[in-house]
């Protein structure tokens, strides 16, 4: 069982300079997102490389994270495969060692249709116990689930919540309208997570995150707690890192944020390449002067 709400940080894949997983790096982060107050950790999804990453990579990191959070958090695995037998295969293994909950994408690499892509979710939660979290992204995956698509799905009760990430922030309303509390809605556009949460989000699945934890989980708790005020002067110093999110380089960017707070370094994996020359200098310049003016927090954590 996930209690569907705060802040979960769809983590980066860390690797040393030969290429390897660096998982003294890595349960640094993880730590680091834990002490900040994050409600779950999200592996393997855009951010965390996934594609780029071997069977055996991906068993030692959900291991591994599991070992780090200890049941204290929920650890979800994100499942992105060019088949329904694949995906299932994964939603299973995920399963038997102890992963708590999914992340769904759509059929990758196929623009499957409405018809398609339900058979293609319902398939996957037929075949495991798991809560299960739908992610929404046409804007990078080419395949909406509109709110008829979500209706079919809600037969399925281990479909439980909506990454919600079409950039149109009124989905978020539509879908709170249409199903009540059914679903569980998260933001998963970091420039539109303040909004997203004063509208009636649950949650927000988080970029930035990675670097700056309590940052995140600090708007969250005060847009919960009504102050909305406090929560958007937060926001506006975040606003500049958050736009570095929704770039197709948002991996180098945000790995270069982890750097400047001491919970990453900046290796990726080829064909990724660590930023160069002006469009380097000019992400570089966006964190050296938000750490220049990091916020001072209010005591979050005690709303």
């Amino acid at each position: 069982m996930i209690d569907w709400k705060g802040v979960m940080p769809a983590v980066t894949t860390k690797f040393t300079n030969d290429d390897t997983l660096d998982l003294v790096m890595f349960q640094k982060n993880i730590t680091a997102q834990m002490e900040a107050g994050v409600h779950g950790i999200i592996l393997g999804g855009t951010l965390g490389e996934a594609s780029t990453l071997t069977q055996e990579e991906k068993e030692v990191l959900i291991k591994t994270t599991l070992s780090i959070t200890k049941g204290k958090i929920p650890v979800i695995i994100n499942i992105a495969e060019q088949s329904t037998k694949q995906a299932i295969a994964v939603a299973k293994h995920a399963e038997s060692v102890g992963a708590n909950g999914l992340m769904l994408l759509p059929p990758m690499r196929y623009k499957a249709t409405d018809f398609e892509t339900v058979t293609y979710f319902a398939e996957i939660a037929k075949n495991t116990s798991l809560p299960i979290m739908i992610y929404n992204n046409p804007i990078d995956y080419k395949i909406e689930v509109t709110i008829e698509m979500f209706e079919e799905l809600a037969k399925h009760k281990n479909i439980e919540a909506i990454k919600e990430s079409t950039r149109d922030i009124t989905n978020v309303i539509r879908i709170k309208n249409r199903f009540g509390d059914r679903y569980k809605v998260f933001t998963g556009v970091d420039t539109l997570g303040l909004e997203s949460l004063v509208i009636g989000a649950d949650g927000w699945v988080a970029g930035l995150v990675c670097a700056y934890p309590a940052e995140t989980v600090a708007i969250y708790k005060l847009v919960k707690a009504g102050k909305i005020n406090e929560a958007l002067e937060i926001y506006k110093w975040f606003m500049p890192l958050l736009e570095l999110d929704i770039s197709p380089q948002l991996v180098q960017n945000i790995k270069l944020a982890e750097v400047a707070t001491g919970i990453g370094t900046e290796n990726v994996r080829a064909p990724r390449l660590p930023l160069r020359g002006a469009e380097r200098a000019r992400v570089l310049n966006i964190i050296t002067t938000a750490m220049k003016n990091r916020p001072r927090l209010p005591d979050y954590k005690n709303l």
